[in-house]
């Protein structure tokens, strides 16, 4: 199975050190060029091991064929759309929730971060999510708190 990823999303797996659950998960993993470029900035979070995870799967993508109405969507979001339908993949890895519901809108198959924490939890990748979820609690990144208490739920980790 081919999933492609948007930025936010590999930020939060890199954030709680989950990357390699992508690999485990999925037969193959592809980003854009724009997608790479906007997590490796020099002095953002997680560029570095963003960098040596996404070297080998990145896939240039010409949007200049198409002609967008994007809804305010970034280019990385858009180039990780056309790319999953360009290589036909499995899944979307995105997380920015008007983005999420533009490219299901186009029939696009999504998952979160916090999705790949369940699915690893399920194929026992990892015992427990909870301390990953945690370190996604006291990050920067935005998550509502009852979305994160929802994923410890489905987990069977939070009543």
């Amino acid at each position: 199975m081919l999933i492609v990823a948007d930025s936010s999303a590999l930020v939060a797996l890199a954030t709680c050190d989950a990357l390699e659950f992508l690999t485990v998960l999925y037969d193959d993993v592809k980003v854009p060029q724009a997608v790479y470029d906007e997590v490796t900035v020099s002095g953002k979070s997680e560029a570095k091991s963003l960098a040596k995870f996404l070297q080998e799967r990145i896939v240039m993508v010409d949007s200049t064929q198409y002609v967008l109405a994007a809804g305010g969507l970034g280019r990385g979001e858009i180039e990780a759309m056309l790319l999953y339908k360009k290589l036909a993949a499995d899944y979307l890895l995105i997380d920015d929730r008007r983005a999420r519901a533009i490219a299901e809108s186009n029939k696009i198959r999504c998952v979160g971060a916090l999705g790949i924490l369940l699915l690893a939890k399920k194929q026992n990748i990892v015992s427990e999510i909870g301390p990953l979820v945690e370190i996604l609690r006291l990050s920067s990144l935005h998550y509502s708190p009852n979305l994160l208490d929802k994923a410890l739920q489905l987990a069977g980790e939070r009543p």
